[in-house]
């Protein structure tokens, strides 16, 4: 009882997010999504064109609230006033995770990562053989992608990829529609051809 009322919580934590990653990838609130792409684009631009940006990003803030500090701290001594630390304010927010937003995020992350170790376990002890030449040939392409580019600009082009192409689909489905029927029709030709030479190769499911 208390593993299936575990499992309802955890389908519903993904679905939210699941929900939310969904409104951002097709800028449902341009202004959210904005900044969340924003925010990737930079701190990734930022990393593949100077390796130490986030170490010069936190020297200067630093530098800035360190001056701040001794600034209010010479001022307040000389006008003899008690106005206490500069950044008070700040530091009694509180920022500290909850218990049950740990437990939220750890569940999604379990739920995911046990997902993923399945289907790596299926492909590549060949539980289904098409599946897994796929997999292959997906892997031999990505070696030809790695040496082109470095890890950073990938990562690059995936976030960007992420934030356009949902949209680009959404506004011209019925053309990519078209096309991918045409690609899908051709690789199913593909498959099939490879299943009636290789013998154990047939679908198990479709």
């Amino acid at each position: 009882m208390q593993a299936t009322a575990d499992s309802t919580k955890m389908d519903c934590v993904w679905s939210n997010w699941k929900s939310q990653a969904i409104d951002l990838l097709y800028w449902r609130d341009i202004k959210q999504t904005g900044i969340v792409f924003g925010s990737f684009l930079l701190l990734l631009f930022s990393l593949t064109q100077f390796s130490v940006s986030v170490a010069y990003l936190a020297l200067a803030a630093l530098s800035a609230t360190i001056s701040f500090r001794i600034y209010k701290s010479v001022l307040q001594a000389v006008q003899k006033t008690d106005e206490g630390h500069p950044f008070k304010t700040y530091l009694e927010l509180e920022i500290t995770l909850s218990q049950e937003q740990i437990q939220k995020y750890t569940d999604c992350l379990q739920f995911y990562v046990n997902n993923t170790l399945k289907e790596l376990r299926r492909l590549f002890l060949v539980q289904d053989l098409v599946d897994s030449l796929k997999f292959a040939v997906l892997m031999w392409l990505l070696t030809y992608v790695g040496a082109l580019f470095n890890g950073l600009t990938l990562l690059l082009m995936a976030v960007v990829s992420m934030f356009t192409l949902p949209v680009v689909y959404v506004k011209h489905q019925a053309q990519i529609d078209q096309y991918l029927g045409l690609v899908r029709t051709h690789i199913n030709a593909v498959v099939a051809k490879i299943q009636a030479k290789i013998p154990g190769a047939k679908r198990h499911a479709e």
